[in-house]
């Protein structure tokens, strides 16, 4: 009896921190724990030293950390133990961009097979690019295999480009039995002050990228709906104060950070769900999977990522420019007004999840490139 494949997952982060990667990297090390031998390599969000623990049957390691730095953890212990991880492993799968772990790997002198998921460029820290590339492009051209989501993932990117040649495209992927089974609450519908009101849902990092400030000026134009938008983030005060002098408070409400179960149970509850990245940090939009498993159309932007792959604009939402208030806010009254559109869009929605965000085909496809029969 042949041994299992033993794979190193490594990532700046895991659950229970939320964030879209971070649910991709839980959701591979459990998916493939019954068939591979799997540990996972993270950072403390925090400073303090590195401690082990088992979560949902799979080992996972928090290297220490002397804080974060340009998003960046700072931690001497995870170039350590991932020398010592790898060292048992099979395969090393790293999500980037995360310049530690392309340090760690360079430095460890692991022979064994490397596979990278490219999940965006880094965009805004810009004196950190200058530092990380020469390191980044020694990993990329080290690398047997590189998995990105999108055809725009690769095209959009000056660094990942040049190696298109061992570039795979293997889609984000989503459960949608585990969303539908979900438990059903009004979450939104009961804290609507005008209860024939559309509701506008936005989940997400409330951060530059991601456009709040965008949609809050769209909205200032927009009739009959009313805005929920969950997160946290740097900008989050600046974002309420913008709603509170242009006295948008009755019609927008800030709904913080929502657990697993009321999340899924405000995606099924809205009637329209919109991503307004205006940013190539925003390479494939994770959340729009989680709105159109419930059927819900989608309003993103037409970044030059995987962004409008997901969700295509006439088919299951609306796609406008990103920056564009006016397209933004026309695009959601548009939708508000027309219920038979909703419905429309919404189905089509679903369907392009069966069709190609369904984990039962995807994640088979992502094992098969971290063995070695994916190269």
């Amino acid at each position: 009896m042949s041994r299992k494949l033993r794979i190193l997952e490594v990532n700046k982060a895991y659950y229970p921190h939320i964030g879209g990667i971070e649910s991709l990297v839980k959701q591979y090390a459990e998916n493939f724990r019954d068939k591979a031998d799997v540990k996972v390599l993270v950072c403390r969000e925090d400073r303090g030293k590195g401690f082990s623990e088992k979560i949902n049957g799979v080992e996972v390691y928090r290297a220490g950390s002397l804080g974060t730095y340009f998003s960046c953890p700072l931690s001497l212990s995870f170039i350590i133990k991932f020398r010592k991880m790898a060292q048992k492993a099979d395969v090393v799968h790293i999500n980037m961009p995360f310049p530690l772990a392309d340090l760690a790997c360079l430095l460890s002198g692991y022979k064994g097979r490397v596979v990278l998921s490219w999940h965006s460029d880094v965009v805004k820290q810009k004196k950190l690019l200058m530092l990380y590339k020469p390191i980044m492009m020694k990993l990329l051209k080290r690398a047997d295999l590189i998995l990105a989501a999108t055809e725009g993932h690769i095209k959009s990117s000056p660094y990942i480009s040049q190696f298109a040649q061992k570039c795979r495209i293997v889609p984000y992927s989503i459960n949608p039995k585990e969303y539908l089974e979900a438990e059903k609450k009004p979450i939104l519908s009961e804290k609507l002050k005008d209860k024939n009101a559309v509701k506008v849902f936005f989940t997400g990092r409330l951060v530059y990228y991601k456009g709040v400030d965008v949609l809050l000026k769209a909205f200032r134009s927009v009739k009959d709906c009313e805005l929920f938008i969950a997160g946290t983030g740097t900008l989050e005060n600046e974002l309420k104060a913008y709603a509170a002098r242009h006295r948008m408070n009755d019609r927008v409400h800030f709904l913080g950070f929502l657990p697993d179960a009321d999340l899924k149970a405000a995606f099924r509850d809205c009637d329209i769900f919109i991503l307004p990245s205006v940013e190539n940090s925003e390479a494939f939009g994770i959340v729009q999977l989680e709105a159109m498993v419930y059927s819900k159309p989608v309003i993103n932007t037409s970044l030059p990522t995987g962004v409008p792959y997901v969700s295509r604009g006439g088919e299951s939402g609306i796609t406008v420019k990103p920056n564009d208030v006016k397209a933004l806010a026309d695009a959601i009254n548009r939708l508000a007004a027309d219920k038979e559109l909703r419905k429309r869009y919404g189905a089509e929605a679903y369907n392009r999840i069966c069709r190609y965000f369904d984990d039962s085909v995807v994640l088979g496809r992502i094992y098969e490139a971290l063995s070695m029969g994916g190269k």
